[in-house]
């Protein structure tokens, strides 16, 4: 290995600063100490691997959850360079393992492409570990080292001779920094077949030695077999499209298929980051993908009198995947996930147009599938408008008519204002009661509300439960959605603890997923905990959340003579009660709602509420054996 291109040693190792305050403030490093926080330390050590497999160096990866705790990740790329390193004087494995930003990929030589968002590295890994070994088979020999918290406690040895390549990274996190060490085997799972994915042919394993659970990750047909796994619950109108391109360093792919439901499912990547707040390349895919659809239907004489397709219109139902890979790449945005090169936008625009006017063009059949689908959608977002400016008039979508049966908070401040969505009228009547009307507002809903996976904005916009809500809210709906306009931070669903109030829980959680996403990645939903049970014996009485803790409570007070209600209904609690339960700012337990894999998300969401028996009949059968009640 001696060429330019695999040219790989100590001097290739650059520093832009040291390691001295990530032990003091490690959420400025990996965003969180809680579980977030924890899976981040994989994905540093992983990222490492995945920049050797772009360098064209590996292509397997493997990592292992031991019994123990601890995580092993090991590749079959270059080894990190283990001489001297010039300016440091200490082995360059050393400088990448206590120099923050130290490693490879500062240096344009060694990769053109890196992955990582912030370019940390397994330096911030290591001082964040309470121990840490490394194992580097390189120069012919198996070479070991270890640290803990960050420091050297061993030199840099050489052990027995090999003849492979790659790097073993062991590391077993600090229990005085992180909320929690363990590990999730899913939660890692999803993060690893989608670098899979995006990476194309290469391999990666995920073995957890706990529970002796394993995952194999390879896709030949990279993106392309992404959005096929992203529709595997939808019923499709057509094959994967898939269009890449290569100019100068940058590589561009994308794929795309369309299906018939109603929510558009757009990722975009960026030298494997998920640009979750998308960017100049997401802009130039939608500008080219709105453009190519008009100017094929117009062309085709296929648009219909009056109808005017927008960009809404025609990504309806639209899954795809927007991948880019450039040497350097410039993020926007409060957590750096907004892509900011200019240039992309048109790079993309210019891609696209042309792609995929070839391929309307080619396959006339699809095509007509595809308008037909788009010219629904932009017929129903008409007859949303219309249903809009209906009930705008009436004063439904607007802040000034407060809906009837809400009982309003005193406050005007929305961070210290929070609203009940509670199941009926009884519910609601006692959660009236018992609330401090200082700060709680309480809305009655009646019934369940509309199942909007399986529907239009038009006909979600007539159904009157969401319409109250929507009102109650003061946000608006969709793309008029404004997180600004919110009249409350805290907005708590309180079911009953029975199959229909989970139910309604879930068609709320639908809704709010689908149309008012914003709200939940601002923190301000949440789930009601209320008890499941009141033990009594005596004059001594205590509220049970779960099974196992009615079981303690009859293990503190003794088996004979107790006696246990089992609450089905928050209409059965009297006011005093569902207060200190299930409203008391000060005894009350609340969950919140938050996004951590949007992937798993849109496809929980699919299955449970969508259209196919199928699928939904497989999850029931495959997570069985969770039900901890079962209420029939």
């Amino acid at each position: 290995m001696t060429d330019e291109k695999n040219a790989y040693s100590a001097d290739n190792i650059s520093v832009l600063e040291g390691l001295e305050a990530v032990r003091k403030r490690p959420a400025m490093y990996i965003g969180s100490v809680n579980v977030r926080g924890l899976h981040h330390l994989v994905y540093e050590v992983v990222d490492n691997s995945i920049d050797e497999a772009l360098a064209g160096h590996c292509n397997k990866i493997m990592v292992v959850i031991t019994e123990d705790g601890k995580i092993i990740v090991t590749d079959n790329g270059r080894g990190i360079p283990v001489e001297m390193h010039s300016k440091y004087k200490m082995p360059a494995v050393q400088v990448a393992l206590t120099k923050l930003h130290a490693g490879g990929k500062f240096d344009s030589s060694t990769y053109k492409v890196s992955g990582g968002l912030h370019g940390v590295g397994v330096s911030v890994v290591n001082a964040l570990s309470a121990e840490l070994e490394i194992e580097i088979k390189r120069d012919g020999k198996i070479w070991h080292q270890k640290y803990e918290k960050g420091d050297p406690v061993s030199e840099l040895i050489a052990l027995n001779d090999t003849d492979e390549t790659g790097t073993k990274v062991t590391f077993f996190p600090d229990a005085s920094i992180f909320e929690t060490i363990e590990f999730k085997f899913d939660i890692l799972s999803s993060r690893l077949r989608e670098l899979a994915f995006l990476n194309k042919g290469i391999e990666i394993i995920i073995i957890d030695k706990r529970d002796n659970k394993e995952h194999v990750f390879k896709y030949e047909g990279g993106i392309k077999s992404f959005v096929k796994f992203l529709n595997k619950t939808k019923k499709v109108i057509h094959d994967p499209v898939y269009f890449e391109k290569t100019k100068n360093d940058i590589q561009l792919e994308i794929a795309m298929q369309y299906n018939e439901s109603y929510q558009e499912n757009i990722f975009s990547f960026v030298n494997n980051i998920n640009t979750h707040e998308g960017g100049t390349h997401l802009m130039g895919f939608k500008t080219a993908l709105t453009r190519a659809i008009n100017s094929y239907a117009e062309k085709n004489k296929l648009l219909v009198k009056g109808i005017k397709i927008s960009g809404d219109d025609a990504r309806e139902g639209l899954t795809a995947i927007v991948s880019i890979k450039i040497p350097e790449p410039q993020f926007e945005g409060q957590t750096k996930t907004k892509l900011g090169n200019y240039e992309m936008k048109g790079i993309v625009d210019s891609m696209v147009s042309e792609k995929l006017t070839n391929y309307l063009e080619e396959n006339p059949a699809i095509a007509k599938k595809i308008i037909f689908k788009v010219i629904t959608s932009a017929k129903a977002r008409e007859a949303a408008r219309k249903a809009r400016e209906l009930t705008r008039r009436k004063g439904v979508l607007e802040f000034s008519g407060l809906p009837g049966k809400l009982a309003d908070c005193s406050s005007k401040d929305p961070a210290l204002s929070e609203i009940f969505l509670v199941e009926g009228d009884s519910a609601g009547g006692s959660a009236k009661q018992g609330r401090n009307r200082k700060y709680q507002a309480i809305l009655p809903l009646r019934g369940k509300i509309l199942n909007v996976e399986k529907s239009r904005l038009n006909k979600i916009l007539a159904n009157e439960e969401i319409g109250t809500m929507i009102t109650a809210f003061g946000t608006n709906i969709s793309d008029e959605f404004s997180l600004e306009k919110i009249r409350y931070h805290k907005i708590i669903i309180m079911t009953d603890a029975d199959v229909d109030g989970q139910h309604i829980a879930c068609l709320l959680l639908t809704f709010f997923y689908r149309y008012m996403k914003p709200l939940i990645e601002a923190g301000y939903l949440y789930l009601a905990q209320p008890p499941l049970y009141l033990v009594k014996k005596g004059k001594n009485k205590q509220y049970a959340y779960s099974e196992e803790q009615k079981n303690e409570i009859i293990a503190e007070f003794g088996e004979q003579g107790v006696t246990i209600q089992r609450y089905k209904g928050l209409g059965e609690m009297n006011p005093d009660q569902l207060w200190n339960t299930t409203m008391n700012v000060e005894t009350r337990k609340l969950k919140q709602v938050t996004i951590e894999d949007a992937v798993v998300a849109d496809e929980v969401f699919t299955i449970l509420m969508g259209d196919q028996v199928e699928p939904r009949r497989n999850f029931i059968l495959q997570n069985s054996k969770l039900v901890k009640e079962l209420d029939i």
